[in-house]
């Protein structure tokens, strides 16, 4: 009887949360996409099944352990396609995966980062909303690196001191992000678009 009545309680919950907890992801997500492109008008969920498996391609170019979730297109006021706004999930973080969304403009400039879900190492990891952030704001580069002796070049991150696997985790999502973006043909490396390169 007391399970059956715990059941009971756990499904009239569940089913009394669970739509605004959906909202609130959806809300989450919005605001990342517009985070990552403040001038697009609109973005437009893409199916990623017309496309090469992300996995696959992903897999192929030594990034098997990111993830990317979903692909969305950017659209200026006009409906023209400004970018894509990639979904990416690294499972290369100290404290489980870190996903997030970036940016991407047609020239293969790079807006932005959003993080939606972190949980890394209070003090050190978790600094990357506020040190790593920040770092992949509009640069026009094919791939990012880190670097703990200070960056040089738009194309190095400076890592979080103490925080080498957060730092590793991001940047290599960032760059699975661009690289399935380039292999797909949805937008030009910026060292191919005039911008320089890595």
């Amino acid at each position: 009887a007391i399970t059956l009545l715990s059941g009971l309680i756990l499904g009239t919950v569940y089913h009394i949360t669970k739509e605004p907890i959906a909202a609130q992801n959806e809300k989450a997500q919005t605001e990342a996409c517009q985070a990552v492109f403040e001038e697009a008008a609109s973005f437009e969920e893409m199916d990623l099944a017309q496309f090469a498996a992300p996995e696959t391609i992903l897999a192929e170019l030594g990034y098997g352990s990111i993830s990317i979730d979903r692909i969305l297109m950017a659209k200026g006021q006009a409906e023209e396609t400004l970018g894509y706004v990639v979904a990416v999930t690294s499972h290369e973080g100290y404290g489980g995966d870190i996903t997030f969304y970036m940016g991407v403009t047609l020239d293969g400039t790079t807006n932005g980062i959003s993080l939606l879900a972190i949980s890394e190492t209070p003090g050190l990891g978790m600094k990357a909303e506020d040190v790593l952030v920040p770092q992949f704001t509009n640069k026009s580069v094919d791939a990012f690196s880190y670097t703990k002796t200070g960056s040089t070049s738009d194309s190095e991150i400076d890592a979080i001191s103490g925080a080498t696997i957060t730092t590793s985790a991001l940047t290599n999502g960032v760059n699975a992000g661009l690289s399935y973006l380039y292999s797909q043909g949805l937008v030009t490396m910026a060292s191919q678009s005039g911008n320089g390169g890595a």
